[in-house]
């Protein structure tokens, strides 16, 4: 297990002055990073074999987002390594140990140059210590689109959405998401389906769908395939 320790930073609440979700995935993207650096399979390391890990979906449960300035500790651990995949837990909790948010995460190990996924070697996955599946409602990785949707207003990929793998970074795909949520609308569960990588320049078009305690954005080309299907509950 890796764990690193911070303060809820003002740039990283929302208007409630709670932490935001976008603040709280970064934390946890920030988290597997450092992990991956600590144990020398860095992002230099992978990018000079033409590696990377990419991520495939996300499951957040959210129970309560600290406030402005709370100290919380992130922590990560893999539970599992198959083929071209390698599941993740992440857990952030307060000084005292309250789980303040959980979640489970899927990724594939890829080919940066083809774009598709290869057998994860073991120099890769030795350095790992596999740890205990956390203990969790695990949902299913694949999001049902409902039926019934309104489509809404094209945009194009900024430079700004994009990570050093020069496509959308997983975490603008929600705050993209994001836009389309009721204002009343308090997230609890957030899950995120990436089947396509968006890069500079690619239109997206959101699909939406409010009902029942839950949205669902599909971003789609202009052929209409989901880049990412979002779904906040």
């Amino acid at each position: 297990m890796y764990t690193f320790e911070s303060r809820v930073r003002y740039s990283e609440i929302g208007e409630d002055k709670t932490l935001s979700l976008i603040g709280l995935l970064n934390y946890l993207q920030d988290c597997t990073t450092f992990h991956s650096e600590s144990m020398g399979r860095g992002v230099d390391t992978l990018e000079a074999i033409h590696r990377a890990w990419v991520l495939t979906s996300w499951q957040v449960c959210v129970n309560r987002c600290p406030g402005m300035g709370e100290k919380i500790n992130i922590s990560t651990w893999p539970y599992a390594f198959k083929g071209f995949y390698g599941a993740r837990n992440f857990t952030i909790t307060t000084e005292q140990g309250e789980v303040l948010a959980y979640a489970n995460s899927l990724w594939a190990f890829i080919d940066i140059e083809s774009g598709k996924p290869v057998k994860i070697e073991p120099e890769e996955y030795e350095v790992y210590k596999l740890e205990e599946k956390l203990d969790m409602d695990y949902a299913p990785r694949k999001i049902v689109l409902p039926k019934e949707n309104q489509i809404m207003e094209a945009f194009s990929v900024k430079r700004h959405h994009l990570d050093t793998n020069h496509h959308v970074n997983n975490a603008q795909y929600i705050r993209l998401a994001q836009d389309y949520i009721p204002q009343d609308f308090v997230v609890h569960q957030m899950r995120a389906e990436y089947k396509s990588q968006a890069v500079l320049g690619d239109v997206m078009i959101p699909v939406v769908t409010i009902g029942d305690g839950i949205c669902t954005v599909a971003l789609c080309n202009e052929e209409n395939r989901p880049y990412a299907v979002v779904e906040f509950s």
